[in-house]
């Protein structure tokens, strides 16, 4: 697993796909929290992280497209499937490296709230009394981050899957992008959906709303518990997947 996490890696920055997901991530992100925070003059970052959350909807395709189809397509597939690794293994190998180059666009990211401090350190030493009882809120900050990554780990397991059915690298990004843009709209629908009984399922599972308590700093054990299940799920059939190629 961890020679097919290295190679995985690896390949990210041998050709183009990891300068051009690390550049598009670290411009959408702080051309969001620019425009959402320091433009609007606000600690508040909740409009930044949901638009982050939608901003996946491109960049997650971006590290998943390549993953299997790639494979299919220059016929290094077989090798994969005769090698010794098994093929869980060697899925957990590929999600393991497309969810390193997620998690490290997300710190990097991170320094987007260094003029937040800067501006909240300001505040502290002067001498007025209401702002200098004023700053970014950490429980929030650190929830609404627990919360995204683990939606962009639920995405990278779907995008995986999606990439192991075709080896068109496009066809897997557009159908990655289609099914991540209908997760995401699920939400914004369920609001104008008059059946309670059917706004109540789109809402249980959706994974926009799961992400509410996080968004307020708390820690959703039981949404922690939905996106990793969902994850499970996918990473899963990913491998029954190959299992049937293997033997088929």
């Amino acid at each position: 697993m961890f020679a097919i996490y290295k190679k995985e890696l690896r390949s990210y920055f041998i050709n183009a796909v990891g300068y051009v997901y690390a550049g598009v991530f670290l411009a959408a992100s702080a051309l969001i929290f620019g425009v959402t925070t320091i433009l609007a003059s606000t600690y508040e970052t909740t409009q930044y992280f949901t638009m982050l959350i939608f901003a996946f909807i491109i960049l997650i395709p971006l590290l998943t497209m390549k993953l299997f189809a790639e494979e299919k397509k220059l016929k290094t597939e077989q090798l994969l499937l005769t090698s010794p690794v098994t093929i869980t293994g060697m899925v957990l190998g590929k999600f393991l490296a497309a969810f390193t180059m997620f998690l490290g666009g997300m710190v990097i990211s991170l320094i987007n709230f260094v003029p937040l401090l800067q501006f909240a350190l300001a505040q502290r030493a002067g001498e007025d009394y209401l702002m200098s009882h004023t700053g970014p809120s950490l429980a929030r900050n650190m929830g609404s981050l627990i919360g995204i990554i683990l939606i962009g780990t639920v995405f990278i397991a779907i995008g995986i899957f999606i990439s192991s059915l075709t080896e068109n690298q496009l066809a897997a990004a557009i159908i990655t992008v289609a099914v991540i843009a209908g997760m995401l709209v699920l939400n914004v629908v369920n609001e104008y959906i008059k059946v309670y009984a059917v706004r109540f399922v789109i809402g249980w599972v959706s994974v926009v709303s799961r992400y509410a308590n996080f968004n307020y700093g708390q820690l959703d054990f039981a949404a922690i518990l939905y996106y990793l299940s969902l994850t499970f799920v996918f990473l899963m059939l990913t491998v029954r997947v190959y299992d049937k190629r293997r033997w088929g």
